[in-house]
């Protein structure tokens, strides 16, 4: 099955999330999903090695959902197998005194991945379209004007040698309350309990709303948006694996050639030379 355009937002069309979106898996059984995730874990892992050897791109990969839509499973299932030397994972939350007295993007660009390097970032700048917009946080002309800002910056990343890649992580209403009550009832999850988390849900028509805008807004032909089913484990992380791993293949980094003085050392030590 062709994820990428299964999932992909073209440019310019207008997103409408449905809960029934949310459970599908359609081009492969659970058995199926887990044994090409396997496949596409490693592929990701011998392209990121050829990346960092090659340090002169690096590729973006942005993860935002609902809480509890499986941000961090996604990383630990996709990217967890990979050198750590090559992958560095972002998380962004609550704004510091520091980072609010800088323009929204300052924050976000200082995690951009170094060249070599992936960059995950759980939750992103979008956010600043996102909870800024559902709570009021800035006045509706502020937010509404980000969406162009936004746009520059992913090109201005492309054009410069980042790849970029957004998913979101289409949970359902449903799915959604499950996992969250597990952090009340289920012991070994209660330290993700977040008051907060329940409160928000309170307000998911809203917050979709703010989603369908950005993901219609923001999916351009240099930084594509997603819409990955995510209310089956397996399945959100296989989709993810195989279009991440794509990608890095589509990109072909190579292993830089032997230095010349390299070269010589070869030689040296071939001919039998201590």
């Amino acid at each position: 099955m062709d994820f990428d355009n299964a999932f992909r937002i073209d440019p310019g069309s207008r997103v409408r999330l449905k809960d029934g979106d949310a459970d599908r898996s359609p081009g492969a059984d659970r058995a199926e999903g887990e044994r090409r995730l396997a496949e596409d874990v490693e592929r990701i892992r011998d392209a990121q090695h050829r990346l960092f050897a090659e340090g002169t791109r690096s590729l973006l990969v942005v993860l935002q959902g609902m809480d509890a839509a499986g941000k961090d499973g996604t990383i630990r299932h996709v990217f967890g197998p990979t050198n750590p030397q090559g992958v560095r994972v972002a998380a962004f939350g609550k704004p510091t005194s520091n980072e609010l007295a800088h323009d929204y993007l300052w924050r976000v660009h200082q995690r951009v991945p170094d060249r070599g390097h992936i960059g995950v970032f759980n939750r992103s700048h979008y956010e600043d379209v996102l909870i800024v917009r559902v709570l009021g946080l800035v006045p509706d002309e502020v937010w509404k004007r980000r969406y162009e800002h936004i746009n520059a910056f992913e090109r201005m990343l492309h054009d410069e040698g980042t790849a970029v890649l957004k998913f979101f992580l289409h949970v359902s209403a449903e799915e959604q309350l499950r996992r969250l009550l597990k952090r009340v009832t289920n012991p070994a999850k209660a330290w993700k309990y977040n008051a907060e988390d329940f409160t928000k849900r309170s307000r998911r028509p809203d917050y979709i709303e703010a989603y369908e805008d950005a993901l219609s807004r923001c999916s351009t032909e240099h930084a594509p948006w997603y819409v990955i089913p995510a209310d089956k484990k397996w399945y959100r992380n296989h989709a993810i694996a195989r279009i991440v791993a794509d990608r890095l293949e589509h990109m072909d980094p190579e292993l830089p050639p032997l230095p010349e003085d390299g070269h010589a050392w070869r030689e040296k030590f071939a001919n039998g030379d201590d």
